[in-house]
């Protein structure tokens, strides 16, 4: 049985040395490379020239594949969740004593045939759970597809190399071209079904992190 245990026990190590955190060359999150176009022939002596035309009438927010965003995290959020149940029952059950022949019968002439149950039960629990989450900052991400209705799908990283650790945010999302303001930045509260996560590697990462035996006792898995 020990033998069994210590496997067991082995077994989760592995497990939990095994896995890996975010790495910094990602390849869903590698850069994507717009479609290079054919090169048209030169045209000397020409006032036109194709490789140093310039849109006069567009402008400069990102709208191809591989083009650029800047995301401006303004994330704010708070969550707040309370609880109260009581429960309470009450039960009184009384039953006299059978008439037997015109008498109620008794045991030695002391005890009598009566019955008197009362029961009381009460359940009461109170629960408080408040979360707030605050991230600013900007990360550049790259432009990786076009939908059909014109929205950008974005996605991009950035990592920060801090003494022994490493700092990193990553976002994806769609963007709508409209939500882009002049200076090719758009808000993250505008971006749909974003994705941002931030965290970090390395030695302080793990020293604020739990081991698996805090973990377990802290889980739902614990009985007590």
């Amino acid at each position: 049985m020990l033998r069994i245990g210590l496997i067991v026990l082995l077994s989760g190590l592995a497990g939990c040395q095994a896995l890996q955190g975010p790495q910094p060359d990602d390849p869903m999150f590698a850069p994507v490379l717009p479609d290079i176009p054919a090169i048209e022939p030169g045209t000397p002596g020409a006032i036109y020239n194709v490789s140093t035309a310039n849109y006069l009438f567009e402008d400069k927010k990102a709208v191809r594949i591989g083009d650029l965003i800047t995301i401006r995290l303004v994330e704010n959020m708070q969550a707040q969740k309370k609880a109260d149940t009581n429960i309470k029952k009450d039960d009184k059950n009384e039953l006299d004593a059978p008439i037997i022949f015109g008498t109620s019968p008794s045991l030695k002439g002391d005890y009598t045939f009566e019955t008197d149950i009362d029961m009381k039960r009460q359940f009461r629990t109170q629960a408080d759970s408040k979360q707030s989450n605050s991230l600013s900052g900007t990360v550049t991400v790259m432009v990786t597809n076009v939908l059909p209705n014109g929205y950008l799908v974005v996605r991009g990283d950035k990592w920060v190399t801090i003494n022994t650790g490493q700092e990193f945010v990553r976002v994806t999302g769609i963007v709508r071209p409209e939500d882009i303001d002049p200076d090719n930045s758009v808000e993250s509260t505008r971006v749909g079904n974003a994705r941002i996560s931030y965290s970090g590697t390395g030695q302080l990462a793990e020293a604020n992190r739990q081991g698996w035996l805090s973990r377990f006792f802290s889980s739902s898995w614990w009985p007590l």
